[in-house]
């Protein structure tokens, strides 16, 4: 497995350091019951507004569900098929769009169902496990294969398994993004101190 931890100008907690998104999987190795379900734990625990919960996931653990698994898969875009053939499992978070205690727009539900996906990120880390987040998915196709309710909107597809060395991939412009450094921009470009533009850090 790649040590790929986040170069930071100052230390941060493991879990985040190590958090990557590998393209690599291991297609020998299964995600279990319990570490599944720990994902999901880690997700169900993160805040929103009013404490609603305004997410669901839908799983597809290819152990238990091969089925639907692969038509999970048929769902993703030509370039994530390229990778994803050796993930186990394959997730989905969507987002609502009104709160169930008034019935009222919830315009924080797609930010809310973010910090679900990253928390249960970060448990596939401290699992042993690695988690890729894909935006490049087919929407109406994913609704009606799965029957996804129209007041919930698929927000992204999500792929965990254990990570595999690089050289396992086919596609060789895939194995080079797999290899290619990390980097973020700087911290004064992104992160304003008391005011837009005045930089903080």
């Amino acid at each position: 497995m790649q040590d790929r931890r986040a170069v930071t100008s100052v230390p941060i907690n493991e879990l985040s350091a190590r958090r990557w998104s590998p393209r690599a999987f291991d297609a020998t190795k299964s995600v279990t019951k319990a570490q599944m379900t720990a994902l999901i734990e880690a997700a169900r625990w993160a805040p929103s507004c009013f404490g609603a919960e305004p997410w669901r996931f839908l799983l597809w653990n290819r152990a238990d569900d091969a089925a639907g698994w692969q038509r999970a898969f048929d769902c993703l875009s030509e370039n994530n098929r390229k990778w994803c053939k050796n993930v186990p499992l394959l997730l989905m978070a969507c987002a609502g769009s009104a709160f169930e205690h008034n019935g009222q727009p919830n315009r924080w539900a797609q930010y809310d169902t973010g910090m679900a996906a990253l928390s249960l990120t970060l448990e596939a880390v401290a699992q042993g496990l690695a988690a890729h987040q894909m935006g490049g998915f087919d929407i109406a196709k994913s609704r009606a294969a799965f029957a996804i309710s129209d007041d919930f909107m698929p927000m992204a597809m999500i792929a965990v398994g254990y990570q595999a060395a690089p050289e396992t991939l086919e596609d060789e412009d895939t194995r080079q993004k797999e290899l290619k450094a990390r980097s973020r921009k700087p911290l004064a470009e992104r992160f304003y101190s008391g005011s837009w533009g005045r930089a903080a850090g």
